[in-house]
């Protein structure tokens, strides 16, 4: 077996550390190789080598080289594709066809942002006569770049791309549990022959040290986090001491509301992988199923009966429907919840939990789980689970669909069933959600912008507003008279 060792990518060199820790396939627990773990040096020699880039080289100014590199970058996610995906399906988990959607997402956006960095411009007015006034938006600096690892590649993409486009240096903070995955992708992005050193940075961590110095920094002026609420808040207040910009994509509760008018067979295969890809640890998960009482029984038992069937295993059998929790930890933490919930009223329409079959017993799988519920205050039904567990409950109308939706402290996206167009608008335009799915689910392009409303965030990611968070405007007001 392959064994790897990442190093942290810092000012253009490869660089490595006496402190190590492991990195281990979560379907088996081996250890599959190790990485560099002193955070807070890193983290302060990665500041050093961005700020030094971000003032002494040309890329703030320079927008057509920012393309380029975004454009070269891409094609550099192209060309490694197979090997971001075997070791994405290696540390991660996800199994093979879950990998190839994250990777194979990643050079569209690259590509959409070297677009944008080519297209983006400020502009000018005449305010009154003999005046000129020249708006600019201008990067910020040095953007700090915080990387859960649920989806890595992508989600690290969907931030460093928009800053790399505004013309800031990045910093990028890659987790420990996915530290293989960090390596890979630094090497594969150095292959970019116009990259200045010092404009990307990465680095790993097995705690948040690095992360802190980030957000603590003078020299970092703005973060982009995706991550808990619970931590993004916290975040929030220390940086908020240097008034710092944030986006923040933090967690979510997504609600699947099914109208008695719904395609019933075309829908339960969705909302199955709405609950099983990647395992349930995705923000948009659909973890909360909300029914209308006449077709009720018949939704409930069609989806119970899909969740029996899925067959959890490793990536590496072809005949997996859903892989492993990142790692033990959250089995255990998962299980928890539900017993929780058990206790506290909930009904296990399909108890599943951590498996315990001896070909599957050293890997963080856990079954599916599917828990009746008709107090919409439970806490299964408020708190973000971040594994395979969907709650069920009932609803009577329209007015009740959308109440108990939003009856929730997160808002980061929604499904609507109903084959009625007028309705769909009209709940749609009533939930508090930044993404709204009707008779889909989880459907992100990278021109459409997608955040959260409430306590799931802060900003938005993709689309033409993401450059926001990276951008600073400044007014030139010229006086060069009238024209006699």
């Amino acid at each position: 077996m392959t064994r790897y060792s990442a190093k942290n990518w810092i000012d253009g060199s490869f660089v490595t550390s006496p402190s190590r820790q492991g990195s281990i396939n979560p379907a088996t627990y081996e250890t599959i190789g190790d990485y560099p773990d002193d955070g807070e040096a890193a983290a302060r020699l990665a500041m050093d080598a961005a700020l030094r880039a971000f003032r002494g080289t040309d890329w703030r100014h320079d927008a057509e080289l920012r393309a380029k590199v975004l454009d070269q970058m891409a094609v550099a996610v192209e060309r490694n594709r197979e090997r971001l995906i075997d070791i994405l399906s290696l540390e991660n988990g996800k199994l093979r066809g879950e990998a190839a959607f994250e990777v194979d997402g990643s050079p569209s956006k690259l590509r959409y942002w070297a677009a944008m960095a080519r297209t983006e411009a400020g502009r000018a007015t005449l305010p009154k006569p003999g005046s000129l006034s020249v708006v600019l938006r201008q990067p910020m600096g040095v953007a700090g770049i915080i990387v859960p690892w649920n989806s890595p590649v992508i989600l690290s993409v969907r931030s460093f791309a928009p800053a790399l486009a505004a013309g800031c240096a990045v910093v990028v903070k890659m987790p420990g549990q996915t530290a293989q995955i960090g390596g890979v992708l630094a090497e594969v992005l150095a292959e970019s022959e116009d990259l200045p050193d010092g404009i990307v940075n990465m680095f790993v961590e097995s705690g948040s040290e690095g992360a802190a110095l980030l957000v603590e920094s003078p020299d970092v002026p703005t973060i982009s986090f995706t991550g808990s609420t619970k931590t993004g808040a916290a975040i929030g207040a220390v940086g908020a001491k240097r008034m710092k910009r944030f986006g923040l994509e933090l967690g979510g509760k997504a609600p699947m509301i099914v109208f008695e008018d719904a395609d019933i067979e075309a829908m339960l295969p969705v909302l199955e992988k709405a609950l099983t890809v990647f395992a349930g640890q995705f923000c948009m998960t659909g973890s909360r199923l909300l029914v209308q009482n006449s077709i009720y029984e018949l939704v409930r038992h069609g989806l119970a009966e899909r969740l029996r069937r899925v067959k959890v295993g490793p990536a590496s059998d072809p005949a997996s429907d859903m892989g492993p929790l990142i790692d033990k930890q959250n089995v255990a933490r998962v299980d928890e919840l539900v017993k929780g919930a058990l206790a506290a009223g909930a009904t296990a329409i399909v108890r599943g939990g951590p498996v315990t079959d001896e070909a599957l017993a050293n890997g963080a799988f856990f079954r599916p789980t599917m828990l009746e519920v008709s107090d919409n205050s439970l806490a299964i039904v408020q708190q973000e689970i971040f594994g395979p567990v969907i709650t069920v409950q009932r609803f009577a109308d329209e007015r009740e669909a959308v109440m108990l939706a939003n009856d929730s402290e997160y808002g980061l996206s929604a499904s609507i069933w109903t084959r009625d167009l007028d309705r769909s608008l009209r709940v749609a335009q009533a939930l508090e959600a930044g993404s709204v799915f009707v008779n889909d689910w989880a459907k992100v392009y990278d021109g459409t912008e997608e955040g959260g409303f409430k306590q799931s965030g802060l900003g938005r990611l993709n689309g033409v507003a993401a450059i926001e968070d990276f951008t600073e405007y400044k007014h030139i007001a010229l006086r060069p008279g009238l024209l006699r």
